[in-house]
């Protein structure tokens, strides 16, 4: 096709929408997770070291929550709600919380980039600790922003329990 023919084609080029994957998540793409359809409203990306991993906040009325994702030796998933637990630093070995011990698996420092409602963060640096049940069920994950320190609850999800469909390119 000619220079003047694309100038003057009717057709209207129509962007390609990118094939999505939980390591490539867009603002204002919608996760469906346990039936219900989340808006993803905010992405965070770690980097310790070489090693890189994001967190998605996903939106459903005023219900959010986190879903983290990781490519390890495999891919790990994870799906995370804010919780109150008073937790100071230096973070301690272990965590109580509904009865269930918690022990320290992995602690670092992090710079992070933030998009969408993150992106108040971007450029940061944040303290973390991610803690494993006796059970090895659910997680604890602390993130330490100046004076506050941010709890999430979490469990491990596999892949196949979220769909996630491109809301932009």
């Amino acid at each position: 096709m000619g220079f003047f023919s694309k100038l003057f084609s009717n057709k209207k080029q129509t962007p390609e929408v990118k094939e999505r994957t939980v390591l490539n998540i867009q603002i204002g793409d919608i996760v469906t997770f346990d039936l219900v359809d989340y808006e993803v409203v905010g992405k965070i990306t770690y980097r310790d070291g070489s090693y890189e991993w994001f967190a998605y906040q996903l939106l459903e009325g005023s219900h959010t929550k986190w879903l983290s994702a990781e490519m390890d030796d495999e891919l790990e998933l994870g799906v995370y709600e804010t919780i109150k637990l008073p937790v100071t630093e230096p973070f301690p070995k272990q965590l109580e919380y509904e009865g269930m011990t918690y022990y320290k698996d992995e602690e670092g420092e992090a710079r992070v980039s933030g998009e969408g409602r993150s992106q108040n963060i971007n450029g940061r640096l944040t303290r973390y600790a991610d803690y494993i049940s006796e059970d090895e069920e659910t997680y604890i994950s602390l993130e330490s922003w100046g004076s506050e320190v941010e709890v999430s609850y979490g469990r491990d999800i596999e892949p196949y329990e979220i769909k996630i469909i491109a809301g932009s390119k």
